[in-house]
């Protein structure tokens, strides 16, 4: 895995969907402890942060049919860990 100081971790789907629909390399899914919750981790943590700025700023411009593919991706992420 990369070093830790390059990666980005979210738990948020939004941002995440974001991301993966960004380019953003997804390196995989860490469980959040003994729960049900997953933190998605991305490489390029400067990039990462750039881009979910932008999303919470409500900047962020993606195509809604890559985004909500992106999304789709993430839940089946979630869903084959679980």
């Amino acid at each position: 895995m990369k070093r830790e100081n390059d990666i980005y971790k979210t738990r948020y789907l939004s941002c995440a969907a974001l991301l993966y629909a960004s380019n953003q390399r997804l390196l995989g899914l860490e469980r959040n402890g003994n729960s049900n919750q997953f933190y998605f981790i991305f490489s390029n943590k400067v990039q990462c942060e750039k881009l979910v700025t932008s999303y919470w700023q409500g900047e962020a411009v993606i195509n809604a049919k890559v985004f909500t593919d992106a999304i789709r991706t993430m839940k089946d992420r979630i869903f084959n860990e679980g």
